[in-house]
C-alpha cells in the first residue's frame, strides 16, 4: 500500500513555456510524475481499517467555527451529534459533485485528446490524467455510500446543464481548460485551507483530501501551462471571446463548487435567515469565492485576457480582486 502525503502537496511551479519545447519539457516531466507517484483507491486507502470507519455522530465531523456556518450561533446551538451529521453531509456532497464534475472533464480531455496527432506529448499526458480523475471518482463515491446519507450533489437542472461541457474542446480547448481550473482551483482552494487548521480530522476525509491535492497538483499545472503557451498565440479576436467568456465561467464555477448544498439546508431545517447571514448577504463568503479563483486570475491576467472591458465583468461577477499585476 502506498501511504498517503504526509504533507500538503506544493502546488506545481509555472514555467515560461512560450518556446515549444520548454512547453514538451514541462508535459514530459508531468506524465513522468504520474507514473513516479500515484494512488489507487481500493489498494491504497484503507477502508475497512476500524479507524477509518464513517460514524455519523462522530464530533470529527462537526464544521470548525472558521468555517461560516460552523461558527453561527443557530449551528452552535445544535446537539453535538446533528452538528456532525450536518459536517458529514456537507463534506459528502462536496465529494459527490467533484465526481461529478470530474466525469464532465474526463469525457472533456478524451474529446481532446481524440484528436491530437501522433507523437502529441499531450496525448500521454492526458489519459494519466484520465486514469487519475477515474480514481477520484472511485474513492469520492465510496466514501459517499459509506456516509449512508441521501446525497445528490448537482441539483437536476445544473446537471443537465453541464452534459455540455464535454463537447467544448470541439470548440475552443483553450475554453476548456479555464473550465478545467474553475473546479479544480477552488476545490484545491478549500481542502489546502482545511488541512493546515490545525484541527484533527477524520483520517479517512484526511487521507482522501491529501491524494487528491497531490494528484490535482499535476492536472492543475497542465491546465495552466496550456494556457500559458496557447493563448498569448491566440488571434486577437478570438483572445478577445475567451477573456470575456472567462470570468463568468470562473465566478459560476466557483460558486457551484463552494456554495451550501441545497438538500442539506433542507433536510436539517436550517432557517431562511442563517443562510443570507452565513452565504447570501457574508463579506467573508463573497471573499472565499474571490480568493479561491485567485491563482487562475493571477494566469489570465499573465496571459493577456484581462484588460479594462473584461476586467469590469470579472467585477461585476464577484471574483475581481488587484493582485499588483497591472492590466
Amino acid at each position: 500500500m502506498t501511504a498517503a502525503p504526509s504533507s500538503t502537496a506544493a502546488r506545481e511551479s509555472d514555467e515560461t513555456v512560450a518556446d515549444r519545447s520548454a512547453y514538451e519539457t514541462v508535459i514530459h516531466r508531468l506524465s513522468k510524475a504520474s507514473v513516479d507517484k500515484h494512488w489507487e483507491p481500493y489498494k491504497d486507502i484503507p477502508w475497512d481499517d476500524p479507524e477509518f470507519l464513517i460514524d455519523q455522530d462522530d464530533p470529527r465531523w462537526e464544521l470548525p467555527e472558521v468555517d461560516k456556518l460552523g461558527a453561527h450561533a443557530w449551528y452552535r446551538s445544535r446537539s453535538p451529534e446533528v452538528r456532525a451529521r450536518i459536517g458529514l453531509f456537507r463534506v459528502a456532497t462536496a465529494m459527490k459533485i467533484g465526481l461529478q464534475f470530474e466525469n464532465l472533464l474526463k469525457r472533456g480531455l478524451l474529446n481532446y485528446a481524440y484528436r491530437l496527432p501522433n507523437g502529441a506529448p499531450e496525448f500521454r499526458y492526458v489519459y494519466h490524467e484520465t486514469i487519475e480523475e477515474g480514481h477520484h471518482g472511485m474513492m469520492f463515491q465510496e466514501f459517499v455510500n459509506r456516509t449512508k446519507m441521501p446525497v445528490r450533489g448537482m441539483p437536476g437542472p445544473l446537471s443537465l446543464i453541464a452534459q455540455v461541457a464535454p463537447w467544448i474542446p470541439l470548440i475552443s480547448t483553450e475554453l476548456f481548460f479555464i473550465f478545467v481550473l474553475g473546479g479544480e482551483d477552488p476545490i484545491d482552494h478549500v481542502q489546502r485551507k482545511m488541512l493546515k487548521d490545525g484541527r484533527k480530522h477524520h483520517p479517512l476525509e484526511e487521507t482522501i483530501m491529501r491524494i487528491h491535492i497531490a494528484e490535482e497538483a499535476r492536472h492543475i499545472s497542465f491546465a495552466r501551462h496550456y494556457l500559458r503557451n496557447r493563448v498569448p498565440r491566440m488571434p486577437r479576436h478570438r483572445r478577445l471571446l475567451l477573456g470575456i467568456i472567462s470570468p463568468i465561467i470562473l465566478g459560476v464555477m466557483a460558486r457551484i463548487m463552494l456554495a451550501p448544498p441545497g438538500p442539506m439546508i433542507k433536510r436539517f431545517n436550517v432557517p431562511p435567515h442563517v443562510v443570507r447571514d452565513v452565504y447570501t448577504n457574508s463579506q467573508a463568503a463573497a471573499a472565499e469565492i474571490r480568493d479561491s479563483v485567485g491563482k487562475t486570475r493571477e494566469l489570465c491576467v499573465d496571459v493577456g485576457l484581462v484588460n479594462p472591458l473584461t476586467r469590469r465583468i470579472w467585477q461585476v461577477m464577484g471574483i475581481w480582486a488587484p493582485s499588483g499585476k497591472s492590466a
